[in-house]
């Protein structure tokens, strides 16, 4: 069992607290935040309430997204925008889904897109980051929700910026056809990369229009 009793969490997001392994430190320990999953359970519409709590569970949703087709071929190249998967493990503050960190130069978490953003723009630099990144989503056809500013870190590799994908693996279809159809998963990851992009103009907008109006708006042009 990992320890955390005498670790604080480097990030926290609205279902999960972000620990660094206290013996490996180029280990990310997520673990969900107490009570979130009943709490989400209570929340959700009555045609979700049947699936349970373990369905509001990010650990095992991140799970499933490791489990993907994509990630099972482990084809040469796989690894270059996402950290590798441990599985999950049992910590003193519950399971908890454990991955590679993604580290800087001096050893810090990677800085988020959405840092990198407010810091530079959308820069050239951080335009062709992005657009590596898509390329090898399409290429690799990797699933993913929703491709959100702070689920995305970069970091300088052989001088190049790189973007990876830290939280957000799965397919959010209603339908499986993209888990199982190369021509449904493209349709699908392209749909999503278009959703990346207008995410990224919202984030160095004045933010004035509320994303999901924004969102939609743009999908319309």
């Amino acid at each position: 069992m990992i320890d955390l009793s005498q670790s604080e969490p480097f990030a926290s997001g609205g279902n999960r607290f972000c620990y660094r392994h206290p013996e490996r430190p180029e280990i990310c320990i997520k673990v969900m935040r107490p009570g979130r999953t009943a709490e989400l359970l209570g929340r959700a519409p009555w045609y979700k309430t049947w699936r349970g709590e373990s369905y509001f569970d990010d650990n095992l949703r991140e799970q499933e997204g490791y489990s993907q087709r994509a990630i099972d071929r482990n084809r040469d190249g796989l690894w270059q925008h996402l950290p590798r998967w441990y599985g999950i493990q049992e910590t003193n503050l519950g399971p908890a889904a454990v991955t590679d960190m993604i580290l800087d130069s001096d050893g810090n978490p990677a800085a988020t897109l959405r840092q990198y953003l407010n810091k530079y723009g959308l820069n050239a630099e951080v335009r062709a980051s992005l657009q590596r990144f898509s390329e090898w989503l399409l290429e690799y056809e990797v699933l993913t929700k929703n491709l959100i500013a702070h689920n995305l870190v970069l970091r300088k590799e052989q001088g190049k910026l790189q973007t990876y994908l830290i939280d957000g693996l799965g397919c959010a279809s209603f339908l499986p056809l993209p888990q199982i159809s190369s021509y449904f998963a493209k349709r699908y990851i392209r749909r999503r990369i278009e959703r990346m992009w207008l995410r990224v103009e919202w984030e160095i907008s004045d933010k004035e229009t509320p994303w999901r109006k924004f969102e939609a708006e743009g999908l319309k042009r």
